[in-house]
């Protein structure tokens, strides 16, 4: 397949273009359910003169379907999607940088997606729809899944469709989250999860963030310390990845905290842990939830995360080494790559 790619890029550049350019069109259609030509053109970077003519073409192959209220993928243009993604990932170049990336942290799997979340939100659907994916041939029956919160998490609960493995499911919060916004916090995507997905659902409706005296004395509390076991139970993890100051301060963490992880050249977060440039746990942040000795005993840990912005912290978390699967985008992928030849 990669030989007769090469090929084509030689004889025939302006039919691997053509072929990136469609597949590309096709892919933001599907992702985003229902779009309108104006949205989509300002998506893919074209024209709409260029973008009608693409759409002509897309809507006599039977591939979409146009509507007053805009355009959707057709069942045959889903199952071309689905046919072609090995062959768009070599004609992207990220079968190699997957691999790249999987062999040197000694992961399970890599999946990157073209383009950067910080400047796509596409991408980040994508994200979200891969991160789905992978969960849905990982889980198992009857499993407990932990998941975190944040935007990309959102999407994966977005993205989640029923399936026969998942009806049996429990999907729990990795960790208290009261006081962010309430659509991003663990609990909702957990109750999102399980309602996408036909599985059940616990709910942990304490703070993130607690003083040492608050913490003890919830933790001693029968119902908390009952779900904490549960949660704690879980053999499937999945979760973002932050980047350590960013974080800090979405946490409220206080200013002598934040100096010292400053300071120590904190780079990352996940679970409320703080990691610097070689994977070191700098600080641990007192919330209720799993534990790293937890996520280091489970049987999938799947990290999703992306943007260009988030490469340091990807690469950072790796390197501490609790990592199964890693889903990326290509922006953050580079970065990680840079990371290993500095």
């Amino acid at each position: 397949m990669r030989e007769i790619l090469d090929i084509q890029k030689q004889l025939l550049p302006d039919l691997v273009d053509t072929m990136k350019k469609r597949y590309t069109i096709l892919h933001h259609i599907m992702v985003s359910g229902l779009v309108g030509r104006r949205t989509l053109a300002l998506s893919v970077g074209a024209t709409e003169r260029v973008l009608r003519a693409e759409v002509d073409f897309l809507k006599e192959q039977g591939l979409i379907e146009v509507e007053a209220s805009g355009m959707r993928i057709s069942g045959a243009g889903r199952e071309l999607l689905e046919q072609l993604e090995p062959l768009v990932k070599d004609l992207f170049g990220l079968t190699e940088l997957e691999e790249r990336i999987r062999s040197h942290f000694g992961l399970k799997q890599v999946i990157i997606v073209p383009g950067d979340s910080d400047v796509s939100p596409h991408t980040k659907k994508e994200l979200g729809r891969a991160g789905a994916s992978v969960l849905r041939k990982l889980v198992g029956e009857d499993e407990t899944i932990a998941v975190t919160g944040g935007s990309t998490m959102a999407e994966v609960a977005y993205h989640l469709t029923p399936a026969t493995p998942m009806k049996g499911c429990w999907f729990v919060p990795a960790r208290g989250g009261l006081g962010e916004s309430v659509e991003l916090q663990a609990n909702t995507i957990a109750s999102t999860m399980a309602k996408k997905a036909g599985g059940r659902y616990r709910l942990l409706h304490v703070p993130d963030h607690l003083g040492e005296e608050a913490y003890q004395s919830l933790m001693q509390d029968s119902h908390i310390a009952e779900i904490i076991a549960f949660i704690r139970g879980a053999r499937i993890v999945v979760h973002g990845i932050g980047e350590a100051m960013v974080m800090a301060r979405r946490r409220k963490v206080d200013p002598e905290t934040t100096e010292s992880l400053r300071r120590d050249g904190a780079l990352a977060e996940a679970f409320g842990y703080y990691f610097d440039r070689d994977g070191n746990i700098l600080h641990k942040m007192p919330t209720i939830g799993l534990r790293i000795e937890d996520i280091h005993s489970m049987d999938h840990v799947i990290g999703i995360a992306g943007g260009k912005s988030k490469g340091e912290s990807i690469a950072s978390v790796l390197k501490h080494g609790h990592e199964d699967v890693l889903v990326t985008d290509e922006a953050a992928a580079w970065e990680v790559v840079n990371r290993l030849l500095s």
